[in-house]
């Protein structure tokens, strides 16, 4: 059974349709990378899985289990996200953001919680930084802040939207050595993201979303070098050209 499966998705704001028949499954240690231009639906895509945004019509389902039956806090156990933006909050801590979801949704001890931050952030190479706040921290650190915070909840699955594009470039590597390293050790991950390295290298399925539809979907060599449609070609050709 796959982790994750999107069957037949739909969502729209008013009369613009953001995702049309939006399919595809995962199964786990499996690394997804979504691109497409912008406006095509990635974004929304991921908040459809973990229901910051509800979806119109067709299914998403968890390990067979359809999100939606899901409670919040069951669903946020399962599913974490790194998001674009960092989110972290300003007046507390990298520990402090972390043990939060901790203890308000896995309800443990301040001691166990406080314990499993350190543990995390080491694992991000922020041993050292647990008791600044985010105005302390680059922004490649506040981003491994969001990722230890998210990886702290022991996640079935993690998402990842557009997770180096507030960085400035020279902060970019230490995020995606971060990402690498999680998809070597089998951490099932559904990343929207333009870095087209990590794409290559840490993938083992590459997705094409474009005009809120599935467009083209494979093996990242099979997209780079021999897509199927020609807009896959131009799109990657052009991402390929500004990653060098």
């Amino acid at each position: 059974m796959s982790l994750l499966e999107l069957d037949g998705v739909d969502k729209s704001y008013g009369d613009e349709a953001v995702l049309h028949d939006v399919g595809f499954a995962m199964d786990r240690g499996d690394v997804e990378v979504i691109v497409g231009p912008s406006g095509s639906g990635k974004s929304t895509l991921l908040r459809c899985v973990n229901r910051l945004t509800e979806i119109d019509d067709g299914a998403i389902y968890l390990d067979g289990e359809e999100v939606h039956s899901l409670d919040e806090n069951a669903l946020r156990r399962r599913v974490g996200m790194v998001f674009q933006s960092f989110n972290l909050f300003a007046h507390r801590t990298a520990r402090g953001n972390i043990t939060l979801g901790l203890t308000e949704v896995l309800d443990l001890s301040r001691a166990e919680a406080r314990s499993r931050a350190d543990d995390y952030l080491a694992r991000v190479g922020l041993a050292e930084q647990a008791d600044s706040y985010p105005a302390e921290l680059s922004g490649g650190q506040q981003q491994r802040v969001g990722i230890a915070r998210a990886l702290a909840m022991d996640p079935e699955l993690l998402l990842f939207d557009e997770p180096t594009s507030a960085l400035d470039p020279e902060l970019i590597g230490d995020v995606l050595a971060v990402m690498r390293d999680l998809a070597d050790e089998g951490m099932t991950m559904l990343c929207v993201t333009h870095e087209m390295g990590f794409a290559r290298s840490a993938a083992s399925t590459l997705t094409f979303l474009d005009g809120g539809q599935v467009v083209e979907r494979g093996p990242p060599e099979q997209l780079f070098e021999k897509p199927s449609h020609d807009r896959t070609r131009s799109f990657l050709g052009e991402l390929t050209d500004l990653n060098r």
